[in-house]
């Protein structure tokens, strides 16, 4: 199923906006897939690195999976989603129309 995301357009004519779905071709999806995936692996390394000096720091045992677990926990909140992606890929060729 194909990544569809709708977006305001605005009108001289009228002051409600008419919505524009944009939808990804099967292309643009496994492209910005394959950026977030590239994206997402790059933060988990960096995220690996923060836990361990966050363990290191406070003086606890950098056990691998007391360290996973760091690392996973502030890989949430800095990961993006791949529907992120694909939205800010979709707001692009949104853009591009106007």
């Amino acid at each position: 199923m194909a990544f569809s995301k709708p977006f305001p357009k605005r009108s001289d004519k009228s002051v409600y906006p008419q919505w524009e779905d944009v939808t990804l071709t099967p292309e643009e999806e496994a492209k910005a897939e394959k950026a977030c995936r590239e994206a997402n692996q790059k933060i988990m390394a960096e995220c690996l690195e923060d836990a361990e000096k966050l363990l290191v720091g406070k003086g606890l045992k950098g056990y691998e999976t007391s360290m996973t677990q760091v690392a996973a926990s502030l890989f949430e909140k800095r990961a993006s989603h791949v529907a992120y992606w694909k939205e800010e890929l979709a707001r692009e060729k949104f853009e591009k129309r106007q």
